[in-house]
């Protein structure tokens, strides 16, 4: 992780503001703002760079379950590294365990982890079914990602409602219809998704 320069960043936001014509001298309800904007995304929005994948996965448990996991619906939050605008919504995670599986809780963390950065949504899916793979030594792997985007329902075009769904799938049900089928039909017995 980049070394953090918190007094750095609020005066470069404050600049910033300045620069897009916000009245930072005039507004007393600017007091500050470019600490707390810079506190909010080194301590929280981008906190995932401090987490490591491999370790969140590394407390698993010997198993030789056959079936699918799957857990639904984990918040997420992302931010977008073209505009700098946050992605929020739900993560569906599932995969069919190796050796090892881990608790329901390492799903979450590992979602934090890897959402908390400047990701596309899209690689998120992606980074998180790979990591099960690699990390876990999952069979197959595969998140389903369910955000609204505010690049495009708070700027552009100001599509309100939209969402956006990706899925992404790695190891045996990258390559597997039937597999990804077991994920997504898991995610709507739920009644959750999709």
């Amino acid at each position: 992780m980049a070394e953090r320069d918190l007094e750095g960043a609020a005066r470069a936001i404050e600049a910033f503001l300045r620069a897009v014509g916000a009245p930072v001298g005039d507004d007393p309800e600017l007091e500050g703002t470019g600490r707390r904007v810079a506190e909010a995304w080194a301590d929280d929005l981008l906190s995932g760079y401090a987490a490591d994948p491999a370790h969140i996965l590394s407390d698993a448990t010997a198993s030789d379950a056959p079936g699918l996991v799957v857990v639904t619906d984990l918040a997420a939050a992302t931010m977008c590294p073209h505009h700098l605008m946050p992605a929020s919504g739900v993560v569906h995670v599932g995969y069919f365990p190796g050796e090892r599986v881990v608790g329901f809780g390492a799903l979450g963390r590992l979602v934090d982890a890897l959402s908390r950065r400047l990701r596309l949504q899209e690689d998120l899916g992606r980074d998180i079914a790979e990591a099960l793979v690699e990390h876990l030594g999952a069979r197959g792997a595969g998140a389903v990602v369910d955000l609204a985007p505010t690049c495009m329902t708070a700027r552009g075009d100001r599509r309100h409602a939209a969402r956006a769904t990706t899925l992404a799938f790695a190891g045996s049900m990258s390559h597997d219809p039937s597999l990804q089928q077991q994920l997504l039909s898991a995610i709507q017995i739920t009644g959750r998704g999709m």
